[in-house]
């Protein structure tokens, strides 16, 4: 899962040395303050993104756990040379003057990061300074994804209802709980979020990546897979062809039904004319009919069908089929 927003100016000033402490812990050596440049960095928040998906306040205080330490890439490429940064700091905050666009109080989770100034990373601070490296993207994953209108984990039980439409007035979107890791984050180039103007994409655990594809390949991203990702697609191909033809099946099935159901009630015109009026309906439409039909048929004698017997045999009744 990737949840994105966009960095913030560098902390200006000599670096102090209570900050300098919590650098300590992830260097292999003491640094000067000289030797770093520090900057903050907002990684996601509680408001409802395009894609109608949100942290709740408790995943926010979990990934400001879990981002800690974590480093700082590019686009997501986890190539070791794309390593730019690495957070020290990162904490939840409020910010009074700005509400959730569902109304409730706006939170978001502010990362402090730093960078070993050297001669390789000149070009980048400079770009960080200028406001050109602005927009960041996390890479995490979560336990639950909650429906907003039913409380259903679309994760385990997925429900009807879809993200973006709207239910009696209510807005369906999907609530990200129980962060279970954090990944990276990255400097990206093109912004989605509404307020933040930051890229959004998806990486979930192995078992769960599809959703994380399938997004990227409908937005016409490139997209690498791994020997993992590549087995599970297939897989889902595979049962999306078996799904397929079990749904042809039950379709002819069904027409098949409906014009037999349509003949017992002597209703169906021209055979050959419902014929062709069956196969443009679609699946909604054939069940409705069946159950018209099956309803009418209720109401009085139910048909006979001819039992099966010897054909060495005559019958002393003659012989009907329906």
């Amino acid at each position: 899962m990737e949840k994105n927003k966009n960095s913030t100016p560098s902390l200006k000033g000599k670096v102090s040395e209570d900050v300098m402490e919590k650098i300590s812990a992830y260097s292999l050596r003491p640094l000067s303050p000289e030797e770093v440049y520090v900057f903050s960095v907002i990684l996601c928040d509680n408001d409802i993104d395009r894609d109608y998906e949100r942290f709740d306040r408790a995943g926010l205080e979990k990934l400001a756990q879990l981002f800690l330490g974590k480093t700082g890439i590019f686009d997501h490429n986890p190539k070791s040379q794309n390593q730019t940064a690495r957070i020290f700091d990162c904490r939840v905050m409020e910010d009074p003057s700005r509400v959730c666009s569902d109304g409730t109080a706006y939170h978001y989770l502010k990362a402090s990061a730093y960078i070993v100034r050297s001669q390789q990373n000149e070009p980048l601070i400079l770009d960080i300074d200028a406001g050109i490296k602005k927009e960041v993207s996390i890479g995490c994953s979560v336990e639950k994804s909650i429906c907003s209108i039913c409380g259903a984990d679309a994760k385990k039980s997925p429900c009807a209802h879809r993200k973006g439409k709207t239910y009696d007035g209510k807005l369906c979107y999907h609530i990200l709980a129980g962060p279970t890791d954090a990944y990276e984050w990255s400097f990206v180039a093109v912004p989605a979020q509404r307020r933040a103007g930051v890229t959004k994409g998806y990486r979930q655990e192995a078992g769960n990546c599809l959703e994380h594809l399938l997004k990227s390949l409908s937005f016409g991203r490139e997209v690498t897979l791994s020997p993992e990702q590549s087995g599970a697609l297939g897989d889902y191909l595979d049962q999306l062809k078996t799904g397929a033809k079990l749904g042809w099946q039950y379709l002819e099935d069904l027409k098949k039904r409906v014009r037999s159901l349509a003949l017992v009630c002597e209703e169906a015109g021209e055979a050959a004319a419902f014929s062709s009026l069956v196969e443009k309906m679609d699946l909604e439409e054939l069940k409705a009919f069946e159950k018209s039909f099956e309803t009418r048929l209720s109401g009085g004698p139910a048909p006979q069908l001819a039992p099966e017997r010897n054909p060495s045999q005559p019958s002393p009744n003659g012989e009907f089929k329906i």
